[in-house]
């Protein structure tokens, strides 16, 4: 493998480039690192452009199998396989300490129609949401919970950064184990009608707490971003709209904590076959 020295390597920079969402976009490209992360991706099948492995930083357990598994596809000529030094890895890597392996892959896209959903259908949709660490947050509950696939949309369907790296750090790898589409609302809505998927939209202005909606059937967690809340589109389409309690002074959770309880509630009912409220999901 080529050992890289020199923080002025042409390779090292087009790494730092892709911390800029239009240099990502451009190159259909963004970066993974750390173990855990980055050994999911290759469990997943993804087939890094470019890895690189800085051996000073190599302590996680695994690393040596990870390590390994990167050796073959670069002895097939699959990727191009480079030992860094720990100057020029601390300049590529988005934190500190990240165990030493960083892998730049190309951008993985899905259409609705490209899901696999099975006879119950449990899909979350998160209109509008910006932050990275939100995202990743939510992936993390939506592998936890089971989800078929998380829906982000929004009024032109790309305006939301799921390529960002800080937000497949922050999902500690659920990106590549949760199927995730970049929509318009407009054909999401019509994607879910379709499918005959009940919708449920989340609003503080809701009559119905969200544990008293019957959630057995195929069903779609909606949830809006902090600042706006859900767009119009959603609410006056939804099946259900719900609320969480809210006992205090605050009048709204951090997102990825409101959509856990939503998701989670839908896995109590789901185990315990129970129909909270009698309404029809």
């Amino acid at each position: 493998m080529e050992t890289i020295t020199s923080l002025q390597n042409p390779r090292v920079k087009g790494v730092v480039r892709l911390g800029s969402r239009r240099e990502r976009d451009r190159e259909q490209r963004t970066v993974v690192e750390g173990v855990r992360e980055t050994s999911l991706a290759l469990a997943r099948g993804v087939i890094p452009v470019e890895a690189f492995v800085c051996r000073d930083y190599l302590a996680e357990k695994g690393a040596q199998a990870l390590l390994s598994q990167l050796q073959q596809l670069a002895t097939a000529k699959r990727t191009k396989l480079f030992d860094v030094s720990p100057a020029v890895y601390d300049k590529m890597a988005y934190r500190s300490g990240s165990e030493g392996v960083l892998l730049v892959i190309p951008f993985l896209t899905r259409s609705l129609d490209d899901l696999g959903l099975g006879a119950r259908p449990f899909l979350a949709i998160v209109d509008g949401v910006e932050k990275p660490g939100n995202l990743g947050a939510i992936l993390r509950t939506a592998d936890a919970a089971g989800l078929d696939a998380l829906v982000l949309t929004d009024e032109e369907g790309g305006g939301t950064d799921i390529h960002n790296p800080n937000a497949i750090r922050a999902s500690l790898g659920a990106f590549f184990t949760v199927p995730v589409v970049t929509t318009t609302r407009r054909q999401a809505l019509s994607w879910l009608r379709s499918r005959d998927i009940a919708i449920v939209a989340t609003t503080p202005e809701a009559e119905t707490l969200y544990t008293r909606v019957d959630y057995a059937g195929p069903v779609a967690i909606v949830m809006g971003s902090e600042a706006q809340g859900l767009d119009q589109q959603w609410l006056q389409t939804a099946d259900y709209q719900v609320r969480l309690p809210m006992a205090g002074m605050v009048d709204s959770l951090n997102l990825s904590v409101a959509t856990a309880l939503l998701l989670y509630e839908v896995v109590r009912q789901r185990d315990n076959g129970d129909n909270a409220g009698g309404q029809t999901g």
